[in-house]
């Protein structure tokens, strides 16, 4: 009788063989863990980012309820600290940062006719540091307590901290630098070398240049704050004198590294907003961008002169009237390039075939936030002026108009643009209205207040405030309106459930928007290689003119024969994408990435058998990164 045959049991490099295969089959968890494609990293970035969205806004509704009423004790003042610089750490380096590189994954090598970005492995290794790095912050409440010192960090007053809350924020800031600097990398060579022909570099959408801009901001900032933080963590743990003056140091060497980096990622955080704007306005409108070139320009003006705004920062620090006059004067001169913008984007709107839909509410909401933004900048630029606003609730109102007033806005204006690109479904239309004016409403019901509060000389960084001084009413609107925002972020996330979890939202088709640039001439959601024929581009938007033509007036006209109404041009028939080699999934960017946490911690525990193992797993990550085939 015979035997049945028992499978011999899979070596080690098999059975990672095998995940691997498996993960190629796009099914699965594996297939999330080891994908390289950068239309699953992107929303892998997108869900991550807005996760800890909810986590810095519940941080702001805890501060916003401390401050409701004079003399509350909601929390005590450590508590508090630890509140703020965790969201304010927070919406910085893991919201608005991750969520422009989720743009970035999505969409930018569909603009540019691509199949996928120049380093996939190193794409999926930038989104695994991210993650690691903002759980290695987050680790230190279960650890020890959080930072406490504020998400700008001052030394000296950080390397004296006790605890390790603040050796944490700065091990996981340059962690989350090194996912920075390779997504810079990353989508730099990706713009530069990958573009479909005919794609020349003044056919490129807006937000690809402004991608592109962004990625040499980071590349040139992050190192600056990368030698703070060195600097901050040997103070810290080996006993170094860099800010103390008893030993040759100088307190202000902190300030001066952190806003020349601070600077710069302002504008980091701001010009890929600024591209979603770009594009969005144009579909909406049913007309080109107005003064195309000069927003490029004026895009790379404002990254160029943004190294040299940063004491401004530091006018009340004793640099004196030269060094105070300087910056006032290029500070003035900065805002030149985004008023260029904001003017063309006006002209973008005159005249044009307005369809007011939930995206474009959300790109209007921004210009006209950040104009407010914009304007109290300038009168920050101003010394006489900044030096009675400095430290006060009006600096805190003013670069929240900025940050969520400007980048918020627009990134959710890219969500409602994009999204149903990548699930298929469009959101309920109703329900992104409705969250679009309870944002707005409670935004200004917020920070309006805190302006007038500011004016009337409260200080920031402050857990209570005394009664008496006319601030209450303020304070009180302003947590009122933080409770708005709640709600219409609620009302986002319930129109994402419903809309495309439960797929319950109209059917998005191809091109649901009648969209300018490639990424809506292929199905949504995409096929794994994107084109099954790269395009040949041969005009600025170019899916626009492939749908259209004009006539003697100017006016649209579909060609008879064209890719019109949502028609997938570039997607042969039956091609189903045969023969074409993409990457293979990989578990090594994950390997690799891991090292990093681990040496955090064992440099913060001075464990340095820690340190060696988390090297240990870094090496070992990259060695099999090395040696693995780009395609199997």
């Amino acid at each position: 009788m015979a035997q049945a045959t028992v499978p011999k049991p899979l070596g080690l490099l098999e059975t990672l063989r095998q995940v691997r295969r498996d993960a190629a089959t796009y099914q699965g968890i594996w297939s999330w863990i080891a994908t390289v494609d950068h239309k699953r990293i992107g929303m892998m970035y997108l869900v991550t980012s807005l996760i800890f969205f909810l986590a810095g806004g519940i941080y702001a509704l805890l501060i916003r309820l401390q401050l409701a009423r004079p003399e509350a004790d909601i929390v005590d003042p450590q508590t508090f600290n630890e509140f703020f610089t965790m969201h304010g750490t927070t919406m910085i380096f893991l919201v608005v940062m991750p969520l422009s590189s989720a743009f970035f994954n999505l969409v930018v090598p569909l603009m540019i006719g691509a199949r996928d970005v120049a380093f996939p492995r190193l794409n999926a290794f930038s989104y695994w540091v991210f993650l690691l790095g903002g759980l290695f912050l987050y680790s230190s409440h279960i650890l020890g307590g959080p930072p406490d010192g504020g998400w700008f960090g001052y030394a000296p007053l950080t390397v004296r901290q006790p605890g390790h809350g603040i050796d944490f924020w700065a091990l996981g800031l340059q962690i989350l630098g090194i996912s920075s600097l390779a997504s810079g990398f990353n989508f730099l060579v990706t713009i530069l070398n990958m573009r479909a022909p005919g794609m020349s570099l003044f056919r490129l959408p807006v937000f690809v240049w402004m991608t592109m801009v962004t990625s040499f901001l980071i590349i040139f900032a992050m190192p600056v704050l990368a030698v703070a933080l060195f600097q901050l963590s040997f103070s810290r743990l080996f006993g170094a004198h860099f800010f103390n003056p008893a030993a040759g140091g100088t307190p202000l060497l902190w300030q001066h590294l952190f806003w020349l980096f601070g600077h710069p990622e302002v504008y980091i955080l701001i010009l890929p907003a600024m591209g979603i704007v770009s594009e969005v306005l144009p579909t909406f409108a049913r007309k080109p961008l107005f003064g195309y070139p000069f927003v490029v320009f004026s895009g790379i003006a404002i990254a160029f002169m943004s190294f040299g705004v940063w004491v401004h920062h530091m006018y009340t620090t004793g640099l004196g009237p030269v060094a105070n006059s300087a910056f006032g004067i290029t500070t003035i001169l900065i805002a030149v390039p985004t008023g260029v913008k904001i003017f063309n984007w006006i002209g973008t709107l005159w005249g044009g075939n307005i369809s007011l839909r939930t995206p474009l509410l959300f790109a209007v909401g921004f210009i006209s936030m950040f104009v407010i933004g914009g304007l109290t900048g300038v009168m920050h630029s101003m010394v006489p002026s900044d030096y009675q606003q400095q430290d006060t609730y009006f600096v805190v109102a003013h670069f929240h108009q900025v940050l969520f007033g400007g980048a918020i806005f627009a990134l959710f204006a890219g969500i409602y643009y994009w999204l149903p690109k990548f699930t298929g479904r469009l959101f309920n239309e109703k329900l992104g209205q409705l969250h679009f004016w309870l944002m707005l409403l409670g935004f200004n019901l917020t920070f309006q207040p805190m302006m007038v509060a500011g004016l009337m000389g409260m200080p920031r960084r402050v857990y209570t405030y005394p009664s008496g001084f006319g601030l209450e009413i303020w304070n009180l609107l302003a947590t009122i309106g933080a409770f708005v925002i709640a709600l219409s972020i609620l009302v986002f996330i319930i129109n994402a459930i419903y809309s495309l979890v439960m797929r319950r939202g109209e059917v998005a088709g191809a091109d649901p928007w009648d969209g300018r640039t490639l990424e809506w001439s292929i199905p949504s959601p995409p096929p794994p290689y994107n084109f099954a024929e790269i395009p040949h581009v041969r005009a600025r938007d170019p899916y626009w003119h492939e749908k259209y033509v004009e006539d003697q007036e100017g006016r649209p006209v579909p060609v008879v024969a064209g890719g019109a109404n949502g028609e997938e041009h570039h997607e042969a028939e039956g091609h189903g994408g045969h023969g074409i080699h993409m990457p293979s999934p990989s578990y090594f960017p994950l390997i690799a990435a891991l090292g990093f946490p681990i040496i955090g911690y064992g440099f913060i525990y001075a464990d340095y058998a820690l340190v060696a193992a988390g090297v240990v797993v870094l090496l070992l990550g990259i060695y099999g990164w090395a040696l693995e085939p780009a395609s199997e």
